[in-house]
């Protein structure tokens, strides 16, 4: 039966070519929700998508973040999304391509959300992590690290981590560490 089905498939693919026709790639159940999940995208002002390899590779984007409150305002943050043709049954492989000073964020750009770990579900989607992203901004949090270091001074020095987030931003060193301008 398995055999019958592929004669068809060659032949309704031999006959598209035959009419000039190029033939239809077969979108995965992962690039179907992904387009219904950027289709219905509800973001905030600040954050911007982008697909740098064009719109026909939508499980490769880009997220822009700027925050507009918090010890990130001002700076300009930017995230690339690897979406798996597993989708939403895997959550998105999301990394920070701007180094930057933050409890949450590593030095290697690993981000350490909930939902994009433990925590991830189906019915989850784009807009939540990218509300997730944002909210990281607002309010980083130094019970759940990745940079630990980061976490300690937010934790029992806030003043010194805002002057730490500020030097970050605007190209300066942060121990021994050389952030680049993302203001």
């Amino acid at each position: 039966m398995i055999k019958l089905f592929k004669v068809k498939e060659k032949q309704r693919e031999l006959a598209e070519n035959a009419n000039g026709k190029t033939p239809v790639k077969k979108q995965s159940a992962g690039e179907l929700r992904l387009h219904k999940d950027i289709s219905e995208l509800n973001l905030p002002k600040s954050c911007v998508i982008s697909f740098p390899n064009g719109k026909d590779d939508l499980m490769n984007f880009e997220v822009t973040i700027r925050p507009d409150d918090g010890y990130y305002q001002g700076g300009t943050f930017l995230f690339s999304f690897n979406v798996s043709p597993i989708y939403p049954h895997e959550a998105p492989k999301v990394k920070c391509k701007t180094k930057v000073y933050h409890p949450n964020i590593d030095l290697e750009g690993n981000v350490c959300l909930n939902i994009l770990r433990e925590d991830w579900k189906p019915v989850l989607n784009i807009n939540t992590i990218i509300y997730g992203l944002f909210h990281l901004f607002t309010e980083p949090n130094y019970e759940d690290p990745l940079n630990h270091d980061a976490a300690a001074v937010l934790r029992d020095n806030p003043k010194l981590f805002e002057s730490n987030v500020r030097r970050a931003m605007a190209g300066g060193y942060v121990g021994q560490t050389l952030f680049p301008r993302c203001l």
